[in-house]
């Protein structure tokens, strides 16, 4: 059977792979992806076979991906967090339909809304959001009109990409709209480099969050009018009755 796997492997360490996302690594004979991914799989699967592009050429790298597994290799596609969330799953089944012979099989992995809020303690208990502040895929008007509704729903939001050279301003007019909802004392963090090197957690009031400066490395979670710091640890309560 001709094979395209498309494998989240979680925030960048090993230990944080899902056990069918290292099967899939190890059984594919060609891993395709970002430069950045490829680096960190050939560190902890040395030997294997790459081949990576980078950034915005996300089209090219699914179609190389195909070709290859239509000419008959078994490939595994990887994705940082989750092959789905903000990865490349969508794209490769749309492409896919001009490659009928391939069986592609989407393999989920650890979100950074997920490993990230772990090591914060247990922001996302409730409901929540998942916003990106990039807009090379989406318009800004877009990205607001979605943070001022997750705002005044009062759902704890998780902001992926915050900040880039070209965009080192977005945190603070995300945060300035959440301000129009929010509490300016709602307790937020930040985790960089989860699960590698230089990994660190902050937490912040709104307020502060504003002048605070992130890269996009950085994951950024803001709470709902429950969330509180308890022991040192961000928490948003469920709501679970004490009778």
């Amino acid at each position: 059977m001709k094979k395209l796997y498309i494998a989240g492997f979680g925030p960048g360490s090993r230990d944080g792979m899902t056990l069918r996302a290292q099967a899939a690594v190890e059984a594919a004979d060609l891993v395709v992806g970002y430069t950045v991914y490829t680096e960190i799989i050939s560190r902890y699967f040395p030997g294997k076979a790459v081949f990576s592009t980078p950034m915005r050429q996300e089209r090219d790298r699914v179609a190389y991906a195909l070709r290859q597994a239509a000419d008959g290799s078994r490939v595994c596609l990887v994705c940082s967090g989750d092959s789905q969330l903000y990865g490349m799953a969508g794209l490769a089944l749309e492409m896919a339909a001009d490659f009928p012979e391939v069986d592609v099989e989407i393999i989920p992995g650890v979100t950074a809304a997920l490993s990230g809020g772990a090591l914060l303690g247990a922001p996302l208990t409730h409901d929540f959001a998942v916003i990106s502040l990039s807009d090379l895929l989406t318009p800004l008007a877009t990205i607001y009109k979605r943070l001022q509704y997750a705002a005044m729903g009062d759902f704890t939001v998780v902001l992926y990409n915050p900040s880039s050279k070209k965009r080192r301003d977005y945190l603070q007019k995300a945060c300035e709209i959440l301000l129009q909802y929010k509490s300016p004392e709602t307790v937020c963090g930040t985790v960089t480099n989860i699960g590698r090197e230089g990994e660190r957690c902050k937490l912040f009031t709104l307020k502060a969050l504003r002048e605070e400066e992130v890269d996009m490395f950085t994951t950024v979670f803001i709470g709902n009018s429950e969330t509180r710091v308890i022991n040192g640890k961000m928490v948003t309560p469920r709501g679970y009755r004490h009778d």
